[in-house]
């Protein structure tokens, strides 16, 4: 039987993949934004101005992704969503209070009385971390199967403190290709400093992770599942150590492959999301809820599908073009 050709295997198939490569785009994407936001109390007034220049073209589109997955999941997976929310209702509203606070405090910094600038510093900051900390926690109690219990929210704590960490890690890598002279100088010892939270949360969520079921740990340990996933944590730890040789060189002469750190976190994020999404599939709600139970009619499924194709690239091409006009360092962040 051609189960490829079966609506009701590929259409929840295919939006599961929208989904996830939405919320990897919005990490990445939306993660240094946060990363710049959490290093603020480490830069002087000036160096917070062209920290601020560095994101400035990119952030409001960055979080378009996270709209996106948010709204692929409730369109898409309705009973996933509905149970998802509800076990994480109090730290969604943290977050969206942190992105509130960040995407104001954005705008007023600009154009405040100078005697007020500093207080929307604090709030810029505070936003950034409330954001950071809460999809850290979101992410641990994901991974412990979303229930509440001592031991899982003690681990959802230690994962959004390794999440945050990691979020001032991509942060300091795009500061260091952004700017120049002292800022980036200084940039190198941040990330230097962060790169160990992404590292220990990386290896927090793989230790854990295959004890959450029986059948992801056959996934990992059985053969031949165990194949499909043994070249991650190798491609994973290559990627550390040259991550850390490049930061040791940096800055290298004419600020020659200042976009190569960068890159190679992103990798990293990248093949630590790949590895949850082996682990978990066919989950959208670990062991409870597959994408297959979850999902709309293949008829709703399919009329927003039509949607999306017009949707998606529109958003893709508008996130390019962005990249591309502003590329380059940050200059000046001006309003007049």
């Amino acid at each position: 039987m051609n189960t490829f050709g079966d609506p009701t295997i590929w259409l929840p198939f295919a939006f599961a993949i929208l989904m996830g490569v939405s919320i990897l785009i919005y990490v990445i994407l939306d993660g240094f934004d946060l990363g710049v936001g959490l290093l603020f109390p480490f830069a002087d007034a000036g160096e917070k101005d062209k920290m601020i220049a560095s994101i400035g073209p990119f952030w409001d589109a960055n979080e378009t992704w996270l709209v996106l997955a948010v709204g692929i999941l409730l369109v898409a997976f309705p009973a996933a969503h509905g149970q998802i929310l509800t076990a994480l209702y109090l730290p969604v509203a943290v977050m969206l209070i942190g992105l509130i606070m960040r995407g104001v405090a954005f705008e007023f910094r600009a154009k405040a009385p100078l005697d007020h600038k500093t207080r929307w510093d604090w709030t810029f900051f505070a936003g950034s971390l409330m954001t950071s900390l809460s999809q850290g926690f979101m992410l641990g109690m994901y991974v412990m199967g979303l229930t509440w219990t001592l031991p899982h929210v003690g681990f959802a704590l230690l994962t959004a403190v390794f999440l945050t960490v990691g979020y001032s890690f991509i942060g300091a890598t795009w500061i260091l290709h952004k700017t120049e002279g002292y800022l980036q100088m200084k940039s190198v010892d941040w990330a230097k400093g962060g790169i160990w939270g992404l590292v220990l949360g990386i290896a927090a969520i793989s230790l854990a992770t295959p004890y959450v079921s029986d059948r992801i740990f056959d996934k990992w340990f059985s053969f031949p599942e165990a194949l499909w996933l043994a070249p991650l944590p190798v491609f994973s730890t290559v990627l550390i150590v040259w991550l850390w040789r490049m930061l040791q060189a940096m800055p290298y002469p004419d600020d020659r492959l200042s976009w190569a750190p960068f890159a190679a976190a992103t990798a990293l994020w990248t093949s630590a999301f790949g590895g949850m999404a082996y682990s978990f599939y066919p989950y959208v709600v670990p062991e409870k809820l597959t994408i297959y139970e979850s999902a709309s009619a293949p008829e709703s499924l399919f009329i927003i599908l039509i949607g999306t194709v017009f949707v998606l690239p529109t958003i893709m091409g508008y996130t390019v073009l962005s990249y591309f006009i502003f590329r380059g360092k940050a200059s000046d962040l001006r309003y007049d």
